[in-house]
């Protein structure tokens, strides 16, 4: 049986907060009980269940947010922010 569809804000929405450049800013929480991405004053609050060990959150973080966005997961990029929870995402546009 299929999962359902995961309730997202539209991704217009999200890549309405993105700056002149294509970029996110994002605030993270590690460990949540769900995943879930929604929208903050001026930036995107994503939760992963995946522990900030050795790269997993910030691997489910970018997996998730490019599910949101309907986007595969290449044409987002970590500019800033892997051992924080403030982290900055590039958003390929091509």
């Amino acid at each position: 049986m299929a999962r359902p569809k995961r309730d997202f804000p539209p991704a217009a929405a999200i890549l309405a907060l993105a700056d002149g450049e294509g970029r996110l800013a994002l605030r993270v929480t590690p460990g949540a009980r769900s995943e879930e991405v929604a929208l903050g004053d001026g930036v995107v609050l994503v939760k992963v269940r995946a522990k900030p060990t050795d790269g997993e959150a910030n691997t489910a973080v970018v997996a998730l947010l490019a599910e949101a966005l309907d986007l595969p997961t290449s044409r987002l990029r970590m500019l800033r922010g892997a051992t924080g929870r403030n982290k900055l995402i590039a958003v390929a546009q091509h």
